[in-house]
């Protein structure tokens, strides 16, 4: 079980970012991040990355319980969180710290982390 707990937490904190991303964009986001999304094209924009989200956190759920999926599941997940992570490295570093992502960052490496540990302690 320990193996996959990085699946099972992950997935599901992607899935609900996802549905706040791209589930009432118009609503949510002057809500949460104080910008307003009248723009079609930023709508569909929201909607596509919850849509990635969705499919990528659905994947690692049931990499987490199909064994023969397990380490695909966890290599997606590593690339995911690396390459989120290295972006908001980058953003940090140009555009300067956001207080309200700060907090996904330092999740996005812990769980960058914790999934190479994982595929590394378990490479059978």
């Amino acid at each position: 079980m320990s193996k996959n707990l990085n699946l099972l937490v992950s997935g599901i904190i992607v899935i609900i970012a996802g549905c706040v991303y791209g589930g009432h964009p118009s609503y949510l986001m002057p809500l949460i991040l104080d910008y307003q999304v009248e723009a079609l094209e930023l709508k569909n924009m929201l909607r596509a990355v919850m849509g990635i989200y969705l499919g990528i956190g659905i994947f690692w759920l049931v990499g987490a319980y199909k064994t023969k999926l397990w380490y695909a599941a966890t290599l997606s997940n590593v690339l995911f969180m690396g390459g989120i992570s290295f972006g908001r490295l980058v953003s940090t570093i140009v555009d300067g710290v956001s207080i309200p992502f700060t907090p996904a960052l330092i999740l996005e490496l812990l769980f960058f982390a914790w999934g190479l540990y994982n595929l590394k302690k378990h490479k059978d």
